[in-house]
């Protein structure tokens, strides 16, 4: 479990989808699923924090934006935390793999669909207004997703980030990070109020979460991030195609 901390924080800070490799863990080492999501979230924490400190450069020149940010990211996280609790074991069962793949196809295509839309609303001025008009709705809906359901959620952000204009991969993966920790730290006091977390199980992946996630963060520009994400793609496709067949 220390090792699959280690493992998602770094990959968290550096391209996103670290939780493919958390939740699996937690749930091989004996969590249910509903608690293993909500323990990820708890576990994954740590790494948000610590790579958004890696970041804090990036994060102070555009600190401007910060709290109109931070503002929907503890909307979004409450929310879709509150959503989980509401939800049965028998149905989170059934959406999990959906959930796995929707973000898996984000993964794999989501810079695509990414370059379309914004030349789409470059091309059409009613839509770029209407584009920025809707970007503080889209972004509170991707952080109640990630209250609800960790897994993809550095993933839909850099989406939005792209969305939104952003185009320093630093910035954004610091943005992408300390918007992942807000979203977490609210929806952990959400989950622990409901009883949800398995805290011993999730304090030992914490501890490899925040390891990785600061050293990944500090040494993010000497790697690649485009051979850790076709290293994710795969996982993010076994572990989908495990969850349809066995989950």
């Amino acid at each position: 479990m220390f090792l699959a901390g280690l493992a998602g924080g770094m990959v968290n800070s550096i391209a996103g989808g670290g939780s493919f490799i958390t939740f699996p863990a937690l749930i091989a080492a004996g969590v249910p699923p509903i608690a293993a999501n909500a323990t990820n979230t708890f576990a994954s924490c740590a790494g948000y924090v610590g790579g958004a400190a890696g970041f804090r450069q990036e994060l102070w020149t555009h600190r401007a934006c910060l709290p109109r940010i931070l503002l929907c990211a503890s909307l979004g996280g409450g929310c879709g935390a509150w959503l989980l609790l509401q939800t049965s074991s028998v149905t989170f069962n059934r959406v999990v793999p959906w959930w796995l793949l929707f973000a898996t196809i984000l993964l794999v295509w989501g810079e695509p669909l990414q370059q379309r839309w914004r030349l789409t609303a470059g091309t059409y001025a009613a839509l770029s207004r209407i584009t920025t008009a809707l970007l503080t709705v889209l972004l509170l809906l991707v952080c109640t997703y990630g209250g609800f359901f960790n897994a993809g959620l550095g993933i839909i952000l850099l989406a939005y980030l792209t969305f939104a204009g952003y185009q320093d991969i630093h910035l954004m993966n610091g943005l992408k990070l300390i918007v992942s920790a807000m979203v977490a730290l609210w929806a952990i006091a959400v989950f622990g109020a409901g009883d949800l977390i398995a805290w011993r199980e999730g304090a030992i992946v914490m501890a490899g979460t925040l390891v990785g996630g600061y050293g990944a963060a500090r040494t993010a520009r000497l790697v690649n991030p485009e051979r850790v994400r076709q290293v994710i793609i795969a996982v993010a496709a076994g572990m989908t195609a495990y969850f349809f067949i066995w989950g």
